[in-house]
């Protein structure tokens, strides 16, 4: 076979096998109490990175935090909503000593408001229940 023959079958080949490859998409979130709606007085600080495999449609998250005015009682990812707007959760991430990680796998429309910037996390507690710590999910690539 020539190299002419071989560049139109090679680049056939790349592209039908693109979507099998999508490639993960990354968001990133700086949590702060500013960032609540209302904003909260806490000087605790966190942030969360998110991967989304656009086949699967999974998702995997790590984050911490630190410096709560009182103990944590929940977390979660929340949507759709844009900075400053309130929506209720989606999907919970428990959190430990400050430290949370885990999975999930969404259906089309979360994916969508991910992709969309309309999730935030936000981390809950005695003192603040609606929420001490927030930040919305931005993608970085």
């Amino acid at each position: 076979m020539s190299r002419n023959a071989l560049f139109p079958a090679a680049l056939a080949f790349a592209l039908a096998a693109g979507p099998a490859f999508a490639q993960a998409l990354m968001f990133k979130g700086d949590l702060t109490g500013g960032a609540e709606n209302p904003p909260t007085m806490s000087k605790g600080l966190g942030s969360i990175e998110v991967t989304l495999d656009p086949s699967t449609r999974k998702i995997t998250w790590k984050g911490e935090f630190k410096g709560l005015e009182s103990a944590e009682t929940g977390a979660h990812f929340h949507g759709p909503a844009q900075p400053g707007e309130n929506a209720g959760p989606v999907v919970g991430a428990p959190a430990k000593k400050g430290v949370f990680e885990g999975s999930a796998t969404l259906d089309a429309k979360q994916v969508k408001d991910l992709e969309d910037g309309k999730w935030y996390f936000n981390v809950h507690t005695s003192k603040h229940p609606d929420g001490e710590l927030r930040g919305q999910l931005l993608r970085v690539r």
